[in-house]
């Protein structure tokens, strides 16, 4: 009796996760098969903080974009922060030199850039410098501005380390379910490394005002935009590669401060998370418990919880590389991880909830920021 409080709330969940993958599925495939000839004058705003991994090919890939009319502007706060031999040469160059506040660096890195942008220019789009887009990408994501009811448009990250290393392969599991949010309808947040909205309606709904004093420029923009009764629109050809490895001393720290900043950008959905998570992984301890002591019945209640993440897991992965056909190579050799480690994958989200839900700050780039939510009202 007492086991079945734990695994029937458990399975349930489980079951209840893949509500809308069809449609998701459905969505995914139209969006990457839509096609249009006009496309506004754009500017791509990119911060540099420092070296990263392969930081050259992945600015030289945003120069190389298949877009008609693009201006790509580099920020960073100083020139020493960017690391020398990296830019490419049609790029402009932009450098804050704001002094250290409450406002992330990489925010007033942005607001340097958006203020150089030039005036013809439509569009206003943000990459990372950890990511190597596809020549599509840009395309993809301005594609639903066009929409009526669409405030911004979002792509996010794919994790494909080459060579691929335990911990580096972990961190693509545990990120894609982020990643497994996006689809039809309003979508709840934009991320940072993929965003785009229009020059007029960036101002229009204040965007500037609610980068003020924030550390989160996505969940910022979000706030922004769903404030004004805008909608988010995920666009898929605008997922992003990253290439980058990990370390099990860089991993941790990172999904602690990802999760952290949820907690206090978007309390809901934290709090989601850490019951869902709470429930899942009770129910998958008290199946294997029941299984050891030999409950036969037990051992398919663990297989119908388990079964159905691995599912949506698999499903994750065909759908990113639906979106990231240059990347085919590294999903034939790796997809699988994103089936089979869903298990392990739920517990480090847990690990993750537990441990950012206390500490009043996180550390970014060498830089230590209060954690505090201030909108506009």
């Amino acid at each position: 009796m007492w086991y079945w409080l734990f695994a029937g709330p458990a399975v349930l969940l489980a079951f209840l996760s893949l509500r809308g993958e069809r449609r998701r599925a459905d969505y995914v495939a139209r969006r990457l098969a839509e096609k249009t000839m006009a496309f506004p004058p754009a500017t791509l705003i990119v911060p540099v903080k420092g070296e990263d991994e392969g930081l050259r090919e992945n600015l030289a890939a945003l120069v190389s974009l298949d877009y008609p009319d693009l201006e790509l502007v580099i920020a960073a706060r100083e020139a020493a922060d960017i690391p020398a031999g990296v830019l490419p040469a049609r790029a402009k160059i932009v450098l804050a030199h704001e002094p250290q506040s409450d406002t992330a660096e990489k925010i007033q890195n942005l607001l340097a850039g958006v203020r150089v942008a030039r005036k013809r220019s439509e569009v206003l789009a943000f990459a990372d410098s950890d990511g190597r887009v596809n020549p599509g990408w840009l395309k993809a994501l301005v594609m639903p501005l066009a929409e009526e009811g669409i405030g911004a448009s979002t792509g996010f990250r794919w994790f494909t380390p080459e060579p691929p290393d335990f911990w580096s392969l972990l961190r693509g599991v545990w990120d894609a379910v982020a990643a497994g949010t996006l689809g039809p309808g309003n979508n709840r947040f934009v991320w940072g490394g993929a965003m785009a909205i229009r020059k007029d309606v960036f101002f229009e709904i204040r965007v500037p005002e609610y980068w003020e004093d924030a550390i989160s420029d996505d969940y910022a923009l979000s706030a922004a935009v769903h404030e004004a009764g805008l909608r988010i629109a995920y666009a898929p050809g605008a997922l992003t590669p990253c290439f980058d490895h990990v370390t099990a001393g860089r991993f941790f720290p990172w999904i602690r401060r990802q999760l952290s900043i949820t907690r206090v950008y978007n309390p809901h959905h934290w709090w989601l998370g850490l019951i869902a998570h709470t429930i899942y992984c009770g129910g998958m301890a008290a199946s294997i418990a029941a299984s050891i002591a030999g409950g036969r019945l037990a051992e398919w209640a663990l297989l119908a919880q388990l079964a159905p993440g691995m599912l949506k897991g698999l499903n994750r992965a065909i759908l990113a590389k639906a979106a990231m056909p240059e990347q085919e190579a590294w999903f034939r050799r790796h997809s699988w991880v994103h089936a089979i480690w869903v298990p392990l994958g739920t517990w480090v989200w847990l690990v993750a909830l537990l441990s950012s839900a206390w500490g009043k700050s996180v550390e970014w780039r060498g830089r230590t920021y209060e954690l505090q939510r201030r909108f506009p009202v």
